[in-house]
């Protein structure tokens, strides 16, 4: 049986839920002692069961917070998650554990963390030797890369929300600086971004700007440690996002700002109207967003575009093909029977004559492909009708294979800009950033979040 002074600092073992929680010592009669969470949760123990299985003396080194954890005696997971909740009331979002940097997203604008001033401070320090930030790790990569002349990897890990594709563009944005060249192929990999994050990110429940796809960014330097190249590999987009968004969700954020930034013109020509008008824009009721100019960022992502090389053919193509996907999902199927078989008939005609004149298409070819399945049997080809449920699977299909090309010949033109091959066998090193789409556990899980919780798993592992 051990005992505890009165005002003593302990951890307390919540059985329920398994975790050890801190907790000051209120006091015993002999019988009970009793203590008191930080949440002012009071837990009474009999004094036979104090043990350490059930309350143990905290640490002096768990008493205040620490800029790395790895100097901490007390090892569990409470005392990991006590510290970086100290420093984070503290507005200290950046915690070491050895070589990792743990980050909580601030939700709030830390402006002065990433000012010109702080890359300059952090540049050419050692880790460890200043407060724990993202720049140090951007930091130490590009120094190691020279050092021990293999390349680098940084790995940005977490649920939704914590913060990974703004730690990604900081990354992005200490290599621009501190590789002393400020030049135009610099210019284009920041302007990816916008782009990239227009055409790859949504609203989720837990986060206004979710990257719903993983990205592996690989910064190339030449033999004087500047910037003269990239290549971004994409995988994993969510496409089910296209067809349903949950309560309080919306679908990709280039389509809201298509809807927002283009002129009545080009709308026309287009045959677009609102966002409010688009079943696949409404699913999650959700269409602004507070503090996100979509009509702004619409004109950010026309001017990367240009940046990276878009022509204005290229660009007119994509609009053609977002507004087709948006029209494709308003089209609705009428349910019938035909020879004791379910089948089904297009009800809005308009609607489908738009979608052809935008993909250059036969109405009556497209209203087949929807609404009937070609069997290849023997040699010959059995055309069945389908029925309206159907129907609706096969246009959702449809659309996130268009998207998906169009993602991907996004990402391939991206590259044509930014990727610049070794001549003549240069020495070339190279930074990759890995932001992979965060962790969630919904109610009910598509198969893309299943494949990310399972990548997740597997890295963590991997890195521990």
């Amino acid at each position: 049986m051990a005992f505890f002074e009165q005002g003593s600092r302990v951890w307390f073992k919540v059985k329920e839920r398994n975790l050890w929680v801190p907790a000051t010592t209120v006091g015993s009669d002999g019988k009970i002692t009793n203590f008191k969470g930080d949440d002012g949760q009071v837990f009474s123990l009999p004094n036979p069961e104090l043990g350490p299985d059930t309350v143990s003396n905290m640490h002096q080194s768990s008493q205040k917070s620490v800029e790395d954890m790895a100097t901490l005696v007390d090892l569990h997971e409470g005392a990991i998650l006590y510290n970086i909740n100290l420093r984070y009331r503290s507005s200290m979002i950046y915690t070491y554990i050895g070589s990792i940097l743990s980050a909580v997203n601030p939700y709030k604008d830390m402006g002065a963390l990433y000012a010109e001033s702080e890359i300059t401070r952090y540049n050419k320090r050692a880790l460890g030797e200043l407060p724990p930030h993202i720049f140090a790790i951007a930091n130490e990569a590009y120094y190691a890369m020279w050092k021990s002349d293999f390349n680098q990897v940084a790995l940005i890990s977490g649920e939704s929300g914590a913060g990974k594709t703004e730690s990604t563009k900081l990354i992005l944005q200490f290599l621009a600086s501190v590789s002393g060249q400020h030049s135009w192929i610099e210019q284009q990999i920041l302007e990816a971004n916008p782009i990239l994050e227009a055409f790859g990110n949504a609203k989720t429940i837990r986060n206004d700007n979710s990257s719903r796809f993983g990205k592996y960014i690989d910064v190339h330097f030449d033999a004087q440690g500047a910037i003269e190249g990239a290549r971004i590999e994409q995988y994993l987009l969510e496409k089910s996002r296209l067809a349903r968004q949950a309560k309080d969700e919306r679908n990709y954020h280039v389509f809201y700002r298509l809807l927002a930034g283009c002129s009545d013109a080009e709308k026309q020509k287009l045959f677009l109207t609102r966002a409010e008008d688009y079943v696949y824009l409404t699913a999650g009721d959700c269409i602004t967003l507070p503090g996100m100019d979509d009509a702004e960022e619409w004109q950010r992502i026309r001017g990367a575009m240009k940046v990276l090389m878009f022509s204005e053919a290229d660009q007119w193509n994509v609009f053609v093909l977002l507004a087709a996907c948006l029209h494709l999902g308003n089209i609705e199927f009428e349910g019938m029977t035909i020879n004791n078989m379910d089948a089904s008939e297009i009800s809005s005609d308009r609607v489908v004559r738009d979608v052809c004149k935008l993909l250059s298409v036969d109405q009556g070819e497209l209203s087949s492909a929807l609404t009937s399945r070609s069997t290849f049997t023997r040699g010959e080809v059995i055309v069945t009708q389908i029925s309206a449920n159907d129907a609706n699977d096969v246009r959702d299909a449809f659309v996130k294979a268009i998207y998906g090309r169009v993602f991907i010949w996004i990402v391939a033109k991206i590259n044509t800009a930014i990727y610049k091959p070794s001549v003549d066998g240069g020495i070339q090193r190279s930074i990759g950033v890995l932001d992979i789409f965060g962790f969630e556990n919904f109610v009910i899980n598509s198969f893309e979040q299943l494949c990310i919780n399972v990548a997740h798993e597997q890295l963590q592992f991997f890195f521990n």
